[in-house]
């Protein structure tokens, strides 16, 4: 029998309580990042005299986080509920999801003009890293397998 690691967040049993809690237990390192984003991008641009850019780079990784916790969140609930959605539900789900992202963004961006569009500068960093985060691990229990 070939055992393999299942991430904290997939070891959850339908029927179980979903809590925020413990999307932030199970997200802490993709936490962690994305302080260690925000504390780099304050110190690299403010090094320049740039705290309006620096404030809304910050703002973009901080509402990428906020995004990708609450998928994570939406996930767990799912898994918890033990129902199966449809195609549709995770569809309806993910563009609500998308679009308050995108307003928030567009229009804090817009704001801040020209500074603004280091929200969006953030929000991709996010996503980049998040998703080689979330790869890497794929990635190496293939390898395994």
């Amino acid at each position: 029998m070939m055992h393999t690691h299942i991430p904290a967040s997939a070891e959850v049993a339908p029927g179980t309580r979903a809590s925020f809690g413990r999307v932030l237990r199970d997200q802490r390192k993709t936490i962690l990042v994305a302080v260690a984003l925000v504390v780099a991008d304050c110190w690299v641009l403010g090094q320049f005299g740039e705290w309006t850019l620096a404030g809304c780079t910050a703002a973009g990784i901080v509402l990428g986080l906020a995004n990708h916790l609450a998928t994570e969140f939406w996930l767990l609930k799912t898994i918890t509920s033990g129902e199966q959605p449809t195609r549709g539900q995770m569809a309806r789900a993910t563009f609500v999801r998308l679009l308050v992202l995108s307003v928030v963004a567009i229009g804090i961006a817009v704001a801040f003009w020209p500074d603004g569009i280091g929200l969006l500068l953030g929000l991709a960093i996010f996503r980049l890293l998040a998703l080689v985060m979330t790869t890497l691990p794929l990635l190496k229990e293939l390898k395994k397998q």
